[in-house]
């Protein structure tokens, strides 16, 4: 039996409240709490935002550590440089640099986006049999897509429609072989090559990397485009990918989503109101600056 649960996750300040909600759904749902370990990339995170993830530690017999990368030479360099996601921004980058940032000691350890919410044990994943394969995933429903774009012709020279791609907002990585892999060097190598500006940020590379070495996990524990359809289908962890997000500032946006109301309470009611409010502001300095 796996002795310790390590939990990365990446976020920067405008996530510190569903970051905490995926943390806390990971420990609702888990019988062995205090082997869960979390590691924690993080970005212009309040004194404030970070005390509220803290204190989770409160309610279950966790460990954290945590990892500003605003400290990171390494990740300063890459996120200058690399093309920009405008949506998530570069904090993306962060979970290449994993085996870097955790150290020799840690075998085993689980990636998750901070839009999902738990629902099962974590633990059957650390117990998975990974055979020969680097890292376990869940095949993206809209993979094709993603990489051939419009008529699926984009990036044929690149991608074959016809392989399976994962989605990378669960990855159950084997350290060693994450390491030997060499991702920031090939990394490198696809932006000296032009190939980096061409592809979809760091998911399309996990991919190109790891083609035919990532073992295929069942659709449930990485439930693409969470929907209420879902909620019959017992998902053991939901994904917000859509642009409906469960913490929604509009009404309508919530209605969409699967487990909403159940979400709120994970994230508790003081945290998802507080979040509520400091996105109104954000929304709405974003509306008076386009006004201008």
């Amino acid at each position: 039996m796996t002795a310790r649960f390590h939990i990365a996750l990446t976020f920067d300040d405008n996530f510190w409240a569903p970051a905490y909600a995926t943390m806390r759904s990971v420990c609702l749902f888990a019988h062995r709490r205090e082997a869960l370990v979390f590691h924690l990339c993080h970005r212009t995170l309040t004194p404030e935002h970070r005390a509220d993830i803290e204190r989770i530690t409160s309610e279950f017999p966790v460990t954290l550590h945590w990892y500003d990368l605003d400290q990171s030479e390494m990740f300063r360099d890459i996120a200058a440089r690399m093309p920009e996601n405008k949506r998530l921004s570069n904090i993306v980058y962060a979970r290449l640099m994993l085996d870097r940032l955790v150290g020799p000691a840690v075998e085993r350890i689980l990636y998750l986006d901070c839009d999902m919410l738990v629902r099962d044990d974590i633990g059957y994943l650390f117990e998975l049999d990974l055979g020969d394969k680097a890292i376990a995933a869940v095949r993206d429903t809209i993979g094709a897509f993603i990489t051939g774009g419009r008529d699926l012709k984009r990036n044929r020279d690149i991608f074959d429609p016809a392989d399976y791609y994962f989605n990378a907002g669960l990855v159950l990585i084997d350290v060693a072989k994450w390491r030997e892999a060499d991702i920031i060097g090939q990394m490198e190598q696809a932006y000296a090559t032009g190939v980096m500006q061409r592809i979809y940020y760091d998911q399309d590379l996990l991919n190109l990397i790891f083609k035919d070495q990532w073992l295929k996990l069942d659709w449930r524990w990485n439930t693409i485009d969470a929907r209420h359809a879902h909620e019959g289908l017992d998902p053991a962890i939901l994904h917000y990918t859509g642009e409906n997000k469960p913490w929604g500032i509009f009404a309508g946006m919530l209605q969409s989503v699967a487990y909403a109301r159940l979400y709120r309470h994970v994230m508790t009611n003081e945290l998802f109101y507080r979040f509520a409010r400091h996105r109104w502001k954000q929304w709405w300095k974003k509306r008076l600056r386009l006004g201008r």
